[in-house]
């Protein structure tokens, strides 16, 4: 006779937070006869923070704590819908984890395979705290088209370091599973816990928020919703060719805004793979991998998969992978930069709109990120990162830092001669503005031919525009000329070098490299000092 625990199994949602394509879920209840499906709210990050540069916890903006909860209530409906419910509760994971495997008698444990360090090391304390209880834990991977252990395993145990040779050593997705419920295993004995519903971010204690959320619902339903809407354009979908795309639309944004759902698990990448390649076809030819919107995704597990397999990706130091910079520590210019005030409207409207929406088109994020580093402030990559990472509702660990890495010429790309102007890389795409004038109002009167330099506005003009720049809009905290100069020759310096963070005395190198460059600076300066006295 089987005992009561092996057939209670528990389902712990995290990420995956979908009823479609989810083995955890299929597994768990196939011969359970009482299934719990589990979310605990985790403190670390959804606690408010009242210290933090904007609403939200030390690690979540307040956009993507909404986005959670709503994905949340999508997920209880779904299973509602199937005689269930979600079971929600608050606190230090591995504790709460622990203690109901024991109180309701878990024979059997589901959750899905993540990667991200936080999450690695979570898990394996919960797996060993059931297996020492005897429980059997399953850990299916499905938030991404391929294992990236797997991935590594056939490359030799090492991560592949390009796109190309990912996709070669990876090859295809296997398909989304189908399985339709009609009802799943009734939920058993609760042993006295007093379950509440979904909390509201009020419930939370963000008790003065004020700010609309982002334009962009969380949840499976949402997902679907979206995913159909994009697919019914079977042009688009063929011809999609990033990092093609107009940064500046904002009413209807020129991409699918599927990321923060495939990041929440709303929405399965196999199941996307899949939707898109039975698209291409009903086409007679689309775009390829890397720019088609089946390379995305395929762009996606490349950037899962070296960050599994690289031991520090998330910084530069003891990174293998990332060049030693010597990046500036200047906290007033990092702080004009994250709160929109550069006096750039391009840079500052991006960064608004990110504050405002936890969201921004890929060229925009391109934009903003360029800025901070290689292109004018020289600010180290990885204080951009952890804004990127508390305020974008699509904010992934893998990807984040991938791109933060990619972006400041640290890893995978290295033409840093190649920058994005704050000036007339949004002006190519918005002449007149509009994007400027929406997130930035203090502008929306100034005239479109100043609205990128409003510093060179005429006085008059600006008196017209209601809008003094150094009074009510600040002027540029560089001259991006310059500083765009400066920057090539410092990281030029720097690649010169060529430090690795395995380099040996990599840290004391780069300081060395620092003073030299500051005393450059330095010399520059006099020298500078110097013809200006002669010419008088």
């Amino acid at each position: 006779m089987e005992s009561s625990s092996s057939s209670n199994c528990m389902i712990w949602f995290r990420k995956g937070l979908r009823i479609h394509d989810n083995p955890a879920l299929e597994l768990a209840q196939k011969g359970s006869k009482h299934l719990f499906p589990v979310f605990v709210l985790d403190p670390y990050y959804i606690d408010p923070d009242s210290l933090a540069s904007s609403p939200g916890s030390s690690r979540a903006g307040i956009n993507r704590i909404q986005f959670l909860l709503e994905s949340l209530v999508d997920l209880d409906c779904g299973l509602r819908r199937l005689e269930s419910r979600l079971l929600v509760l608050k606190g230090e994971p591995v504790q709460v984890i622990a203690r109901l495997l024991k109180d309701w008698n878990i024979g059997k444990l589901f959750f899905e395979f993540d990667t991200e360090p936080y999450a690695q090391t979570r898990d394996n304390k919960v797996k060993d705290i059931a297996s020492a209880s005897g429980i059997e834990v399953f850990s299916p991977v499905s938030h991404t088209l391929f294992d990236p252990a797997e991935v590594i395993r056939k490359n030799g145990g090492k991560a592949p370091l390009t796109y190309k040779s990912f996709v070669a050593i990876a090859g295809k997705p296997s398909a989304p599973l189908r399985s339709m419920y009609s009802k799943l295993p009734p939920i058993g004995d609760i042993a006295g816990y007093e379950i509440l519903g979904v909390p509201s971010i009020h419930d939370l204690g963000y008790k003065d928020v004020k700010q609309e959320f982002s334009p962009f619902r969380g949840g499976e339903t949402e997902a679907l919703k979206r995913l159909k809407e994009n697919l019914v354009n079977k042009k688009w979908v063929a011809e999609f060719e990033k990092p093609k795309g107009d940064p500046s639309e904002f009413i209807k944004p020129a991409t699918t805004v599927l990321s923060p759902y495939l990041k929440f698990g709303c929405l399965s990448s196999r199941y996307f793979f899949q939707c898109v390649d039975d698209a291409y076809k009903t086409v007679k030819k689309h775009t390829q991998p890397p720019v088609s919107l089946a390379g995305q995704l395929l762009w996606r597990d490349f950037f899962y998969t070296v960050a599994f397999g690289t031991p520090n990706f998330d910084r530069m130091q003891g990174n293998k992978i990332c060049k030693q910079i010597p990046w500036r520590d200047d906290e007033k210019l990092f702080v004009a930069w994250r709160d929109a005030q550069t006096g750039y409207p391009w840079i500052d409207a991006i960064m608004i709109q990110l504050k405002k929406w936890g969201w921004m088109h890929h060229l925009a994020r391109h934009s903003v990120a360029c800025f901070l580093t290689r292109g004018d402030l020289f600010i180290h990559w990885e204080k951009g990162r952890d804004v990127f990472e508390r305020l974008l509702i699509d904010s992934d660990w893998a990807i984040n830092n991938g791109n933060w890495l990619w972006l400041s010429c640290s890893s995978f790309f290295y033409q840093y001669h190649r920058i994005y102007s704050p000036i007339s890389f949004g002006k190519k795409y918005d002449p007149s503005g509009n994007f400027i004038r929406h997130f930035l109002p203090v502008l929306k009167d100034m005239p479109k031919e100043y609205i990128y330099e409003p510093w060179t506005a005429p006085l008059s003009i600006q008196r017209q525009a209601n809008c003094i720049i150094g009074r009510d809009y600040p002027k540029p905290v560089v001259p991006h000329d310059l500083a765009s100069k400066e920057c090539k020759r410092q990281i030029g310096a720097a690649y010169a070098l060529n430090l690795s963070g395995e380099t040996a005395d990599a840290e004391e190198k780069l300081n060395s490299l620092r003073r030299k460059l500051e005393e450059d600076d330095y010399d520059g300066i006099q020298n500078m000092k110097q013809k200006k006295r002669m010419s008088k």
